[in-house]
This record gives structure tokens, sequence and C-alpha cells, in this order.
């Protein structure tokens, strides 16, 4: 998976100190620019905080157009659960603060566990089936179909599968302005 943005990211020291900050070895992000290698969902999550950019912008690079249509099942999952739980990165909108839109299926007591976020990033989970436990700083809150939550990204975070069948949301992660620091 070739990872985009780290073409515009600061060579030689800066990288070290990149690999530093999201905790990714220099050799890793040197193969991810070069599309060798596969990098998990945690180690996209923190390169995309420790750079201040959404996950697609991470991957996609720039935009094609000014429309973009795009079907849920043409977006591989970047993340799968053992018991069929996935999460789907889509197409994330531009701009000073950037939204991201995830579609997710969470299967009965399978668990997504989220390390924080930056600082500023506010996360929103809209349950349009089913139901889940999210997890914010160890605190449970059940959240079932029609209902919508909100939260710091900035906290330790989890999305668990709750009830008899499976669960559909769609979680937004509102970015704030500008990038982010890096200091």
């Amino acid at each position: 998976m070739r990872v985009a943005a780290l073409k515009e990211a600061p060579r030689n020291g800066h990288l070290d100190e990149l690999g530093r900050r999201a905790k990714v070895s220099k050799g890793a992000l040197v193969g991810l620019e070069k599309a060798q290698g596969n990098p998990d969902f945690a180690t996209l999550v923190r390169l995309a905080d420790t750079l201040g950019v959404s996950v697609s912008a991470l991957m996609e690079g720039p935009s094609e157009g000014r429309v973009r249509v795009v079907a849920a099942d043409a977006v591989t999952p970047l993340w799968t659960g053992p018991r069929g739980s996935e999460a789907r990165l889509m197409p994330t909108t531009s701009g000073a603060a950037p939204v991201e839109v995830w579609r997710w299926t969470l299967e009965p007591g399978e668990e997504y566990p989220s390390h924080p976020h930056q600082a500023g990033v506010v996360e929103t989970v809209s349950v349009t089936a089913g139901r889940m436990t999210l997890v914010v700083d160890g605190t449970e809150h059940s959240v079932e179909a029609g209902q919508t939550a909100t939260f710091d990204g900035d906290a330790a975070h989890a999305y668990r599968g709750a009830g008899a069948g499976t669960c559909h949301l769609i979680v937004t992660v509102h970015l704030p302005p500008g990038p982010m620091s890096t200091t």
C-alpha cells in the first residue's frame, strides 16, 4: 500500500522525527512511501495524526475532481475482526477542517480499541441498525439504532458490538482546522 502523503513528508532527520512521534520505524516509512509494505490500521491512524492529515488524505493523495461517487463495497476494509466486523474509510472531505466518514459493522461481542487521537479531534458515532457499546476513558455507553454519540477523540476509546445481531454504524472523525501541531 502506498502512503501518498509520505512523499510530501520532510526527508532525512525529519523522517526520523516523524517515525519517533508516530512510533513507526524509518525503514517502514521509506517502505510505505515506495508501496512496499502493508501497514495495519493503527499505524495509519498514528501517521495521519502525527502528520495532521486525515487517514484518507494520507492514502489517496490529491482529489480526482469536484464529485466522486464511491460504493461502500468498492472500498477495501482497513480493519476486519475475526468474527466478521469491519471498518471502511469512505472518501474524506477536503478543506481546512477535513471530516473522515467511516462505515462500520460490528458483530456481537467484537471490539475495536482505538488509541487517543490528537487534541481537537471529535468523533461522532451514529448507529443505523443494531446496538453497540461505546467505551470512552473506560466508561461504557450503550448506543442503539437511531442514536448518535459524540466525544473528544483525544481519550482512549473502543467500539464494541452488543445485542444479538450485527450493528451498523457511521463514524465521522472531525479533524481540527489546519495541520495539527507535531511539537
